[in-house]
């Protein structure tokens, strides 16, 4: 049995308002079976020109009813981000972790540039 691993990452942008904010760390586990109503580390897929998007917090809020085996995400802020109405629902790889806890509080329009 492998265990979950530990990561930290800091939340960029504003699609998870009033949740989590700019310059938030979360703590997350990696390898973690997706559980719905928790949010997530998620690896959104490459643009319409096929550019990688960066990782991204996301809420996962059940299985795709069309294929159990993948996901759909949502974000908390109706105003902005991506969801799965945007770029359809996620397989089960693209979901990397599940956040356990705020352990930083950032401030809003904080630019620090501290990588995940």
């Amino acid at each position: 049995m492998t265990l979950p691993l530990p990561a930290l990452v800091r939340v960029r942008g504003r699609s998870m308002l009033p949740t989590y904010r700019e310059g938030d760390l979360l703590l997350v586990l990696r390898g973690r079976a997706p559980r719905p109503g928790r949010a997530h580390v998620v690896r959104l897929p490459p643009d319409a020109r096929g550019v990688a998007r960066p990782l991204a917090v996301k809420r996962v809020t059940g299985r795709d009813p069309d294929d159990p085996t993948r996901w759909w995400v949502d974000s908390d802020n109706p105003a902005e981000g991506l969801t799965s109405f945007d770029i359809g629902s996620l397989e089960q790889s693209a979901v990397e972790a599940v956040v356990v806890a705020r352990v930083w509080r950032g401030r809003l329009g904080d630019d620090r540039t501290t990588d995940p």
